[in-house]
């Protein structure tokens, strides 16, 4: 039997939480529905969601404050959901602990399989020494690439950016996130860097797989999906 997994939505629009209830529920999950942000950190704290799914356009407190909040005690993840299509906004709120977002309107297998990403990356507490993707296997430890037998020769900062990717695979990185966490805190601006390892990973991974696995997620960063 399947684990019901509690998902809260904060949502102050009612056909929208109408909607997110259905989906919620037909997929098998346990929806916990607050129509104010207010309602919503309350329910966080009692409930324990597994994820929480929060909409940016709330009436009595602003989703980036509401998230701001969340972040001082919670580590459950957040998937905004916001009308707001500007990159800038997106940037700054996964900076700031969100760990997706989707634009409305969406559709609803692209917003479970978010989730389902995020729960995943919520019960690894410890990371893998291995991280298989498919065909793409990733020995951390060993400093090891291969794509089913063939072993993918990598600088060491490819390998990092390639580590940094799968470790999040799924979930949208950020080109500040990324170029901190492979070239250092002092190069959180130097996105060139960024382009031309991405334009050589892409080489030299997705050419043995014969398909495209790293995408760009123009303005804000990138996404590593899973070879399956």
């Amino acid at each position: 039997m399947s684990i019901k997994h509690k998902i809260l939505y904060i949502e102050d629009e009612k056909p929208i939480r109408k909607l997110l209830h259905f989906i919620l529920e037909s997929a098998g999950h346990q929806p916990i529905e607050a129509c104010s942000g207010s309602e919503g950190l309350m329910l966080a704290a009692s409930h324990q969601p597994d994820v929480i799914l929060l909409d940016l356009g709330l009436a009595d407190i602003s989703g980036t404050d509401l998230l701001a909040k969340l972040r001082e005690w919670s580590k459950t993840p957040v998937i905004i959901l916001t009308a707001n299509k500007a990159d800038d906004e997106k940037v700054t709120l996964l900076d700031m602990g969100a760990d997706d977002y989707l634009v409305k309107p969406f559709h609803a297998p692209e917003l479970l399989a978010r989730i389902r990403v995020a729960i995943r990356h919520a019960e690894k507490s410890i990371p893998d020494p291995v991280i298989s993707l498919g065909k793409l296997n990733i020995d951390c430890a060993g400093h090891l690439v291969k794509v089913g037998l063939e072993q993918i020769k990598l600088t060491s900062t490819e390998f990092d950016l390639l580590k940094v990717l799968a470790q999040n695979a799924g979930k949208v990185v950020t080109q500040r996130q990324l170029l901190q966490d492979v070239w250092g805190p002092n190069n959180s601006h130097n996105s060139h860097y960024l382009r031309v390892y991405i334009a050589q990973l892409r080489k030299k991974i997705e050419g043995p797989l014969g398909k495209r696995i790293i995408y760009t997620e123009s303005g804000v960063g990138y996404r590593l999906t899973q070879d399956d």
